[in-house]
């Protein structure tokens, strides 16, 4: 049988922005943290950005919601950590942690740099965009580091610390989780590699054949004897769910073009159309191998795409499964 522990929900925080100069509240993002909760899902995720794709800001929002659930993780998909110093993210995310019980889990990837606005976030907060990709991963290595209470010090090209540890710490065994983001479309074997500085990989807009392949050059690399059951591998897609297949593309587009400024995926994203069609995408990706899937809705009606999903997806992907394995 299908495990709906295995899927989880991305909240609206860049949505609510695109709609409103200023927002008046997160009442819409509390009440579908709870939802998610409340029909057994594994967790709720909210994306990164400081000035490219305005947003709430992440840690702050996530603390927010462990206040108001109890049991589902919450995690980003996926931070850009290098647009940060390692020690006093290492803080607030330790700080959330404690706050929440441990359910905290962070998707963090190297970011992209695709136009003049995404590389002008780079330079806003003094960073060289082409330097993205060495900051995070020396970050990676202080940030796991710290969070799980070791002294660190380190001597890098962007980052220098000499017996630093913070407190509190983790209340996670091994640290907080760290998922790197990883994709078959690129097939840059650095990225895979990188990987093995966190506790798992994350990936967004691979098609099926190329998730795959991501996660054969992953498996390629781990240099360990036996599987680590503790790595988890997420996939982040993005759907729009409409019986009516032209309403559903053409309001993806709107959500898509909004959000990004441009539909640069096409058709990496989706599917657009009915819950079937979602359903298949998501049985493809989970028998590929992933652990977890995150769904975001690409959709200004976000509450209501998360009832259909509710009502129409997960008993079908249920059902689903129980034909494939019975």
């Amino acid at each position: 049988m299908f495990d709906k522990k295995k899927v989880g929900i991305l909240l609206p925080t860049r949505s609510l922005v695109m709609q409103y100069d200023q927002p008046k509240d997160i009442d819409e993002i509390i009440r579908m943290a709870r939802i998610v909760e409340q029909i057994g899902l594994d967790s709720v995720w909210v994306g990164d950005s400081l000035t490219a794709k305005p947003r709430l800001e992440p840690l702050t929002t996530l603390s927010v919601l462990s206040a108001h659930t109890s049991r589902v993780r919450l995690g980003t998909a996926v931070m850009l950590a290098a647009l940060r110093h390692p020690i006093p993210l290492a803080q607030a995310a330790t700080t959330l942690d404690l706050i929440s019980k441990g359910r905290l889990i962070l998707g963090m990837g190297v970011g992209g740099a695709f136009n003049e606005i995404q590389r002008q976030e780079w330079r806003n907060v003094g960073i060289d965009p082409s330097h993205r990709a060495r900051r995070f991963e020396e970050l990676l290595k202080i940030f796991k580091s710290l969070t799980k209470g070791e002294s660190v010090t380190f001597e890098g090209d962007h980052f220098s610390l000499e017996n630093v540890s913070i407190n509190p710490t983790s209340v996670q065994k091994n640290g907080i989780p760290v998922l790197v983001a990883a994709h078959g479309r690129m097939d840059l074997e650095r990225q895979y590699k990188r990987v093995f500085l966190g506790d798992g990989a994350i990936s967004i807009s691979d098609y099926p054949e190329e998730y795959s392949l991501c996660l054969r050059k992953i498996d390629d690399l781990n240099t360990t004897d036996t599987a680590d059951t503790t790595f988890e591998k997420v996939f982040y897609m993005t759907v729009n769910i409409n019986d009516d297949k032209n309403q559903a593309v053409a309001n993806a587009d709107e959500f898509i073009k909004l959000y990004y400024g441009i539909n640069i995926w096409l058709d990496r994203w989706g599917p657009w159309g009915a819950p079937k069609d979602v359903i298949q995408r998501m049985k493809s990706y989970f028998l590929i191998g992933a652990d977890t899937i995150v769904v975001r809705f690409a959709s200004l009606q976000q509450e209501r795409q998360l009832e259909v999903f509710e009502k129409e997806v997960l008993p079908g992907l249920d059902a689903e499964f129980d034909r494939s394995f019975s």
